[in-house]
């Protein structure tokens, strides 16, 4: 206020002088004029240079100047400068969230308040195919257009989440979560719960196939103990032994799935000591000869010698009583098993490959998987608990190695397992 007055006075100063001037001339009407006209002047002359500072070069210091438009000047850089602060640090902010929602690997996808996209991160590219070259400011629902998601979306209802299949890939099971917030903005994210759903699924299936291997054998049971009893058949050897072989079998499921769950809690019973996997591997294979013989079945090894490794003897040896189980009873004869041994980057490699059938590609991931069986011409023939090849797989872990399934140049199957060499210290 001070300011305003003091250049309220300038002008009545200078339109006083002017007067006085034109008075002592005998014009001061035009004295008059002529002071008021300068004040004008020098208004205007503050005004261009205002005008110039914010439209040429708004980031330099402002110009000199005294009074009134001097404090003005110094109020506007003030405030030009907080304002590139504050900008400075929501540029700031809003890349730290940016970096980190590329960092996340749940799709984030922001949205107006009309629904166009605005913003998304990299995981989005993968899992839903945005592409920023021409993708953004489309609606969401011209990208996403499964009448799910559209009326999931137009619901206005985010209180569940929407599960459905990647857009992109038919085989990623994608949870769909979206939230409000702003001005009617909405943030969608995407979740890729494929393991989840495969999980869920391999419970399902697992509880329903050890219900049917513990029904089948105790309806045997019970059939065979009713007829005993109704006198139908006689209770001699013969009926006693069908029984026993039916608990054996009992016996053997609940076996395998009392390793499995010991595997599972880190509880495996192994004793590891450093061992010749060279001779463990051909030694069974020799016993298995009649086996194999009566399995249709030839053999070819390439076995390299003195392979030594940490291993328990009994572990492995049950590792390929069952990966010779699978290949008898999958493989048609006359068929092929061909099993090989090399070190290779500090692993012993083992090659065992079978002819045909084969298994589709699809399947081979979910070969391991507990009572899992692969529908068509390599589905179970005959017998075993159809835990074989997760015991395989359990072992292997407990050994340090992998066991990874692949298609046969036999026409078959291939397993590739991979144990540590035993190292000198």
């Amino acid at each position: 206020m001070r300011l305003w007055s003091r250049e309220l006075w300038r002008i009545i100063w200078l339109a006083f002088l002017g007067m006085c001037l034109g008075w002592l001339l005998g014009y001061p009407g035009f004295g008059l004029a002529a002071g008021l006209t300068l004040c004008l002047v020098y208004q205007l002359r503050q005004l261009r240079a205002l005008f110039k500072w914010l439209t040429l070069n708004p980031h330099d210091e402002p110009p000199a100047a005294t009074g009134m438009w001097g404090e003005l000047f110094d109020r506007l850089y003030r405030y030009q400068k907080s304002q590139r602060i504050t900008q400075s640090r929501l540029r700031a902010t809003l890349a730290r969230i940016q970096e980190s929602s590329e960092a996340m690997r749940d799709s984030v996808v922001m949205l107006d308040r009309h629904g166009d996209l605005e913003w998304w991160n990299s995981a989005a590219t993968d899992m839903l195919g945005l592409q920023t070259a021409h993708d953004r400011g489309q609606h969401i629902t011209n990208l996403l257009r499964d009448p799910r998601f559209i009326s999931y979306f137009n619901a206005r209802e985010y209180s569940e989440p929407l599960t459905l299949t990647s857009p992109i890939d038919e085989r990623r099971i994608l949870q769909y979560q979206i939230t409000l917030y702003g001005d009617d903005e909405r943030l969608v994210m995407a979740r890729d719960i494929t393991r989840l759903h495969r999980l869920e699924q391999m419970r399902r299936d697992f509880v329903a196939n050890v219900s049917h291997e513990l029904r089948t054998p105790l309806a045997v049971l019970r059939g065979e103990i009713e007829a005993m009893q109704d006198g139908i058949r006689p209770l001699n050897q013969e009926n006693l032994s069908s029984l026993a072989q039916e608990v054996a079998q009992l016996e053997r499921l609940v076996a395998d799935l009392r390793l499995l769950s010991q595997s599972d809690a880190g509880a495996l019973d192994i004793q590891l000591a450093p061992m010749n996997l060279s001779e463990s591997l051909e030694s069974r294979l020799n016993d298995a000869d009649r086996w194999l013989e009566e399995s249709g079945l030839t053999l070819t090894t390439a076995l390299a010698d003195d392979v030594m490794i940490r291993g328990d003897a009994q572990r492995l040896r049950q590792l390929w009583s069952n990966l010779l189980d699978n290949s008898c009873a999958y493989t048609q004869p006359p068929g092929k098993l061909s099993v090989s041994l090399i070190c290779e980057r500090g692993d012993a490699v083992i090659t065992w490959q079978d002819s045909a059938p084969g298994v589709p590609e699809e399947e081979l991931s979910r070969l391991t998987e507990r009572l899992y069986r692969v529908e068509g011409s390599r589905n179970r023939a005959s017998g075993g608990s159809g835990l074989g090849l997760s015991i395989a797989s359990a072992l292997v872990t407990a050994h340090g190695g992998t066991l990874t399934p692949s298609a046969s140049a036999l026409g078959g199957l291939t397993w590739t397992l991979r144990l540590p060499l035993l190292t000198a210290s």
